[in-house]
């Protein structure tokens, strides 16, 4: 429980990086200023419980950030599965997506498949891939479909010195619309409030009451709203659109010696306050919707 001014709060993060050893060596690269993870992801994951506890956090969803790893996160899960639920990152294009996916969810444990349609350049209204992973996150509760749209900043891949070759046409949230439609027993979470999207977002979450909305990072993005959003008036807009319980508490975190991000929570918490979110609504946010998704 951790204390705040909505009072005692079961917190839940809903977006943190898990960036294993095998991450760094996929993506190659100097990693300069980063605590690179021995090859044990179980170290990594202690690691974590430890920041956790630290912060005060209850659970965190901790993402494969390279189609993969998956491995590295199953170990974590398996480690501490009160602490953490896996996810993963899939591209869709690929012609294994629907055996990848099928032993991430049946055979790891994992429980969210992580899509980037700018990343992976791809149609979400139009890659068959997709239909796959959504139909199979629905085949059970407790699984859902986390799909980034909106502007797409790598931050790992420019300290690294890598390229970020995203299409963005590929990044609007309305593309999402048929499918979420369609496979109205699976749960989608898009995250960052659609990331320069928020209309586009806030349209298909309106629509669609299997959408879900995370608030995860510092949410920069307000920057290109005209005028500047503030993040109290994005809360206050999402909670009379989706509602309070379609939204999931994240901070983006994923590196050490960083670590647990505790500045985006105060922002969130503070946020949430002057937007004029009740006790209820805040507890929502923070930690019962994770625990509602994902703990059927």
């Amino acid at each position: 429980m951790k204390e705040t001014t909505f009072g005692s709060i079961d917190v839940c993060d809903a977006h943190v990086h898990f960036f294993s050893h095998g991450l760094f060596a996929k993506l190659g690269g100097d990693p300069v200023g980063f605590d690179v993870p021995g090859v044990d992801p179980a170290e990594l994951a202690d690691r974590w419980v430890g920041e956790l506890d630290a912060a005060g956090v209850s659970r965190a969803m901790i993402i494969a950030s390279v189609p993969g790893d998956e491995d590295s996160v199953s170990v974590a899960v398996a480690r501490h599965p009160g602490r953490f639920v896996g996810a993963f990152m899939v591209d869709p294009t690929a012609s294994d997506t629907e055996t990848r996916v099928k032993r991430a969810f049946d055979e790891l444990g994992l429980k969210v498949a992580c899509l980037f349609p700018a990343m992976h350049q791809f149609s979400v209204a139009e890659c068959e891939g997709v239909r796959a992973v959504s139909a199979l996150a629905g085949e059970q509760g407790g699984r859902a479909v986390f799909t980034h749209f909106g502007a797409l900043s790598v931050g790992i891949r420019g300290k690294l010195g890598l390229p970020s070759r995203f299409d963005m046409r590929r990044s609007n949230p309305i593309d999402l619309h048929p499918l979420a439609a369609e496979f109205a027993s699976t749960t989608f979470i898009v995250p960052h409030f659609g990331a320069g999207m928020l209309r586009e977002a806030l349209m298909l979450a309106d629509l669609c009451a299997n959408v879900m909305l995370d608030t995860s990072s510092s949410n920069k993005w307000m920057r290109y709203t005209s005028p500047p959003a503030d993040l109290a008036g994005v809360f206050r807009q999402a909670i009379a659109v989706a509602g309070s319980r379609r939204l999931l508490f994240g901070t983006d975190s994923s590196f050490f010696p960083r670590g647990w991000v505790a500045p985006v929570f105060d922002a969130q918490v503070a946020a949430l306050e002057v937007a004029g979110a009740t006790d209820d609504d805040a507890r929502a946010v923070l930690g019962g919707n994770f625990r509602r998704i994902f703990e059927e």
